[in-house]
């Protein structure tokens, strides 16, 4: 597939024409509003197999043949042309479809107090999903687990070929406790309470494995916690059920914060099955305007993670959101809205407005003003910004990479799946 950037004067019958493919189904795989009104920056995927490419003035066929490492003599053929000096600018060659990467992907879905409403969006991108992650059993005090209404979600994930996983949180109150996590990692009694209640129900409800989620630790609990997933992994592995752990996006072993001191890359690396690394939520609703996942913060993260952790089981977050911030950032002010980046282009069609790329962090961004004259800026995600990540995820060569979380409408980003990659079914 091709990603079109929408310039001045595009429109959809004219980016159609340029493609040969129809005005609908660009529309209709794009989700595109109001096909009669796009937005510059705006990004098009074109799905079509393989991709086309315009000669630029001065350019040669060998040039072009070395910037897709496509040989001369395939290039040639497969566009009908018989003296590879006879080309001009303008002409339009088409390239042929890469070899795609076998990899896992996954995605978290919060079905907390609504888990019957989830089997829709299960069965819409599940085909592209190795894993479902499915969020959350919370445990309490005395080691047992809060219920959740997950089971329509797993028969749909199953349904789908999709793995579905058992999530496992130190959730208490809205958020995470580190008390909570104390009182069951220092405790082998309530440890094991924890794994017989997880095992019943995995085992009951159909689960192919268990990611354990338990977030700012602070370091007292890193040792503790070590020990619970090997603990862990010794109860799991006789039932053949996987194990993973969804780790902070951390630059070193010793980065201060309880977010991250709690996190022990190597001795995950050398227990789990999988790890989740959280690469995102730089740009978060009580912070200042910024990307929620930076390309250069990734790979910062991917850089330390891989000398801790196998890269096969490594697997990257990338979000299926953005923000909405009102200006001036005040900070403990107003929260950014969450909005996903189908709401993103919508926000910039209402408010007539441009979007603008940062290469830095390899995402878009656009300002705007709301009816009261309030400033705002959005970050978000979109087809360029996911083709960055799916780049570094074939350069480092690591396992995979997760998003959190289903429910936003993203249609680009399953296009672009397929474009790349061949998912590992293992169901």
């Amino acid at each position: 597939m091709q990603i079109h950037i929408v310039r001045p004067g595009d429109s959809l019958w004219r980016i159609a024409q340029m493609y040969s493919v129809t005005i609908e189904l660009l529309a209709a795989s794009n989700e595109i509003p109001d096909p009669n009104r796009l937005v510059i920056g705006q990004t098009i995927v074109i799905p079509i197999w393989g991709s086309y490419h315009w000669v630029a003035p001065s350019e040669t066929l060998y040039q072009i043949s070395i910037l897709y490492n496509v040989p001369l003599a395939e290039l040639m053929q497969i566009n009908g042309i018989t003296n590879p000096n006879n080309i001009y600018a303008g002409l339009r060659l088409y390239i042929p479809q890469k070899q795609r990467m076998v990899v896992d992907t996954a995605a978290y879905i919060d079905v907390i107090g609504s888990g019957v409403a989830f089997p829709s969006i299960v069965n819409r991108v599940g085909i592209h999903l190795t894993y479902l992650n499915i969020f959350s059993y919370a445990v309490n005090r005395n080691g047992s687990l809060t219920t959740i209404t997950d089971e329509p979600t797993i028969q749909a994930s199953i349904r789908q070929r999709a793995m579905p996983l058992m999530v496992l949180t130190n959730f208490e109150d809205g958020t995470f406790s580190r008390e909570l996590a104390t009182t069951i990692l220092s405790s082998e009694a309530l440890q094991n309470t924890v794994l017989d209640n997880a095992i019943a129900v995995m085992q009951q409800k159909g689960y192919g494995g268990l990611d354990v989620d338990f977030e700012y630790l602070g370091a007292e609990n890193r040792e503790r916690y070590n020990a619970f997933m090997r603990r862990a992994a010794d109860r799991l592995r006789p039932f053949n059920l996987l194990l993973s752990a969804a780790l902070a996006p951390k630059l070193s072993a010793d980065q201060q914060g309880t977010l991250y001191e709690g996190h022990d890359y190597r001795a995950h690396g050398e227990t789990n099955d999988i790890v989740f690394l959280m690469t995102y939520e730089w740009g978060w609703s009580g912070g200042p305007p910024m990307a929620v996942s930076p390309i250069d913060q990734v790979r910062a993260v991917l850089d330390y993670a891989v000398t801790e952790i196998p890269r096969d089981k490594i697997m990257m977050g990338i979000p299926l959101y953005g923000y909405d911030w009102t200006l001036p950032y005040v900070p403990g002010g107003q929260w950014a809205r969450s909005i996903s980046p189908q709401q993103a282009i919508e926000l910039a069609l209402r408010y007539n407005t441009n979007i603008e790329y940062d290469t830095v962090s390899q995402a878009p961004f656009f300002n705007y003003a709301d009816e009261q004259g309030r400033q705002h800026i959005v970050w978000f995600e979109d087809a360029r910004s996911i083709q960055a990540k799916f780049n570094l995820v074939k350069e480092m060569g690591i396992r995979g990479c997760f998003y959190w979380v289903l429910g936003r409408s993203f249609p680009q980003n399953w296009l672009l799946i397929e474009d790349n990659f061949e998912v590992r079914k293992l169901i």
